[in-house]
């Protein structure tokens, strides 16, 4: 797993470039794909909508041709003055035998204009006389035909040839052109004439022309299909398809969208005056689109046009960004081999170039980091001996006429402790030039420096040690702790006449904790957890100030180590100083 990590994130140009490519290949070659199928579409759509324009002209047409030959033959009964008697006056029981063979004749003179249709006739006078050239399209008494809603309906509308529907148990769906007789010259109406055709023989006139995912529909002004090819829709209501109807039949539009039974129409729309009806002609664009654009064909064309380009890409992206890519792996191998190693110059010319001006600048690193390390470790070890020297005359005088003073009083015991206590102390930081001692040669300076200012000062300033058994043979910086017991003993205490100071050295998980901790006088908040920038000439014993402790722990060990300072004012102080582990 690392491995591939590895190798994914030094050709990571090739990754990029790769899939930048990808993706722009990808995305142009949809949106060729989607515009040539949708331009082919819409092309197609333009062309079947103006093709089927002049189709519903046709079936308008044959429409006209019906209601043609219905007027016709309403005209031929209106004119015929035997049938106006027949149905406006009494008639004796011979009478209306003459009557029916005159109006049976009648009837088949008019019925040679519906040759093509199978067409049903009836006719009613207003003297009750009825009159069918097929009953079954009438299958119900005289009495009830004589309060039927459609000879009603044709009652109220005298003037005008209507267009009825109803439900037959022969027929089913049956339409009913009505037209009322009307007596010339007084326009009173004597009769009415009635022309009937199920609905399965109304749909022939445009059935021929439909075809999946074409279908018409007849629907009239309250939105009842009347007649469809779609034979679940007849004599449902569909307020939507007369609302998409009525729109295209009052504006300039050619056709609209409609969602139709959950699918995508265009709609085409015809008015017929003469039917007052709408003739509508839904196309389902995806399933005449499918038939005539083959999407699938188109879809695997362009796949593998696709896959071409990117197998071509693959090997031509890999052949430019090899050669970088194997620099930039050198290059960052370069840091684990402490800048030795050179790189290989090969590749195109921008790479090599890389390559040379790289192993010339290893060239001018190896030089110039041998001279700042030299520099460095000159300066370092000539600031550590510069300031183990500088031991303040003051605390030398200062001891020895402790000393002197504790021979006077005959105190030798004391005096001899206080003299083998400064020796340790000189030699430890004048003699021993290391810069890094024990925890355990830390605390017996410190102890040595505490011993010779409690004899000068006397025991008014109580110190206690807690070092941890397990942390006396850690490294440490020489002299880290001395100069914060120093600035206790000298500023912490001028408030407060007496008080202690804790020194505890300890583990804590990957670090050694050293702290110097007193209740004396402490410092207001706001200079918590800054060093403060003490003087050479304030410090009683050596140059080592606070702050150069601070410095000399991150030039050391990097700056995740280092000096912390709390301090409260009347409560005391405590820094925390952080070291690594390290042992001898």
């Amino acid at each position: 797993m690392k491995t591939l990590i590895e190798r994914l994130k030094f050709n990571s140009l090739f990754l990029k470039l790769f899939l930048l490519t990808f993706i722009i290949i990808i995305s142009v070659s949809v949106a060729i794909t989607m515009t040539t199928l949708r331009l082919s579409e819409r092309l197609f759509i333009d062309t079947f909508s103006i093709t089927n324009a002049k189709v519903l002209n046709q079936i308008k047409e044959n429409f006209e041709g019906y209601n043609y030959s219905i007027i016709n033959s309403a005209n031929h009964l209106q004119q015929n003055g035997a049938i106006r008697t027949l149905l406006s006056e009494e008639q004796t029981n011979r009478d209306l035998m003459n009557a029916y063979y005159h109006l049976s004749t009648q009837m088949e003179l008019v019925k040679s204009n519906f040759e093509r249709y199978e067409t049903g006739i009836m006719i009613t006078g207003i003297n009750g006389v009825t009159f069918s050239s097929d009953r079954s399209y009438w299958p119900f008494p005289d009495e009830v035909w004589l309060e039927h809603e459609v000879l009603l309906n044709t009652w109220e509308e005298p003037r005008w040839l209507q267009y009825q529907t109803y439900e037959t148990p022969n027929h089913g769906q049956v339409i009913v052109a009505s037209k009322t007789l009307i007596e010339r010259i007084s326009r009173e109406g004597y009769g009415t004439v009635h022309f009937a055709m199920n609905e399965s023989d109304f749909s022939q006139f445009y059935q021929t022309f439909t075809s999946p995912g074409n279908d018409v529909y007849m629907i009239d002004r309250q939105g009842q299909i009347v007649s469809s090819n779609v034979e679940e829709m007849i004599q449902q209501k569909n307020t939507a398809l007369l609302e998409a109807a009525m729109d295209v039949a009052n504006s300039d539009k050619d056709y609209i969208n409609l969602d139709l039974l959950g699918k995508e129409h265009i709609v085409l729309v015809e008015y017929l005056p003469f039917f007052d009806m709408y003739l509508v002609n839904a196309i389902n664009r995806d399933v005449v689109s499918a038939a005539v654009i083959d999407k699938k064909s188109i879809a695997l064309y362009s796949i593998g046009t696709v896959l071409l380009a990117l197998i071509i890409v693959f090997f031509i992206s890999r052949k430019l960004t090899n050669s970088l890519s194997t620099l930039v792996k050198q290059i960052g191998n370069a840091s684990k081999h402490d800048f030795h190693q050179y790189v290989t110059v090969t590749g195109a010319y921008e790479t090599r170039q890389i390559g040379i001006a790289f192993n010339a600048m290893l060239d001018e690193i190896h030089e110039y980091v041998e001279q700042v390390m030299l520099s460095q470790k000159k300066q370092r070890n000539a600031e550590l001996a510069a300031l183990q020297q500088q031991i303040n005359p003051h605390f030398l005088y200062n001891t020895l006429t402790t000393i002197k003073f504790l021979v006077q009083q005959g105190s030798k015991e004391e005096a001899t402790e206080t003299i083998h206590s400064l020796i340790s102390l000189l030699q430890n930081t004048i003699g021993n030039v290391d810069e890094i001692v024990t925890v355990d040669q830390e605390i017996a300076n410190l102890k040595n420096y505490v011993f010779i200012n409690q004899k000068r000062y006397g025991n008014r300033i109580k110190v206690n040690y807690f070092i941890g058994p397990d942390c006396i043979n850690f490294q440490v910086p020489k002299l880290i702790l001395q100069p914060f017991v120093e600035n206790a003993f000298f500023h912490g205490f001028n408030k407060k006449e007496a008080g202690s100071i804790h020194i505890m050295v300890w583990q804590e998980s990957d670090k050694l904790i050293c702290e110097v901790m007193d209740n004396g006088d402490g410092m207001s908040r706001s200079n918590n957890n800054k060093l403060p920038k003490t003087k050479r000439k304030s410090q009683h014993f050596s140059g080592i100030g606070i702050r150069n402790v601070h410095e000399r722990i991150q030039l050391l060990y990097g700056d995740m180590y280092g000096v912390e300072i709390e301090s409260e004012e009347e409560e005391g102080t405590k820094v925390r100083i952080s070291l690594p582990l390290a042992k001898e």
